[in-house]
């Protein structure tokens, strides 16, 4: 059997798919977990014609799922000598992979929160200054005050996790359990 032929294994089935389901419930999608997954379970670089083959996708949707992995540092692009063909390897540094997903697209909506409830604040300042507008504008606003804190530890929060690979949860315990820690 030709190297583009090579069949999966049931063992490579079952993770695959494992993997494609569970990269889906992150919010991506399923073949950028089932195409990872070969190239991690796969014992040498594999071209875009053996996933093509090996996973039954089209050349288009592997080309699609290789640009987005590759554009999240997931999947690299490797130089064989002798092959005209680019041929591709799973990153294997979890950590590497898990912090940029955090630090690209976890922190960032946690940012776009910040920034909306700071606005929103702004908002109520203003409708506060009206007698009739006072009391609902005061109670959002200590509201929106708390989820504010809560999203800015977040923030620091995954900062450090990304940063040092550990977090002290402890801030986040004192703001879920109505401490009056508020770093």
């Amino acid at each position: 059997m030709a190297k583009d032929e090579e069949e999966l294994w049931q063992s490579e089935v079952l993770v695959s798919d494992s993997i494609g389901r569970l990269i889906e419930f992150w919010g991506f999608k399923r073949n950028m977990g089932r195409l990872w997954a070969i190239l991690y379970l796969s014992d040498r670089p594999l071209s875009a014609p053996e996933m093509q083959d090996r996973l039954q996708l089209s050349s288009g949707a592997v080309s699609m799922t290789l640009n987005e992995l590759t554009r999240w540092g997931v999947v690299k692009k490797v130089w064989l000598q002798g092959e005209r063909r680019d041929h591709y390897a799973a990153e294997g540094n979890f950590w590497k992979m898990i912090s940029r997903v955090f630090n690209e697209r976890e922190r960032v909506e946690v940012l776009d929160a910040i920034d909306l409830m700071e606005d929103a604040i702004q908002f109520l300042k203003d409708k506060a200054k009206e007698p009739d507008d006072r009391g609902r504008a005061q109670f959002q606003e200590e509201r929106i005050r708390e989820l504010l804190d809560l999203a800015r530890l977040g923030k620091q929060l995954l900062d450090a996790l990304v940063k040092d690979a550990k977090v002290d949860g402890s801030p986040l315990m004192n703001v879920l359990l109505g401490g009056t820690d508020k770093r």
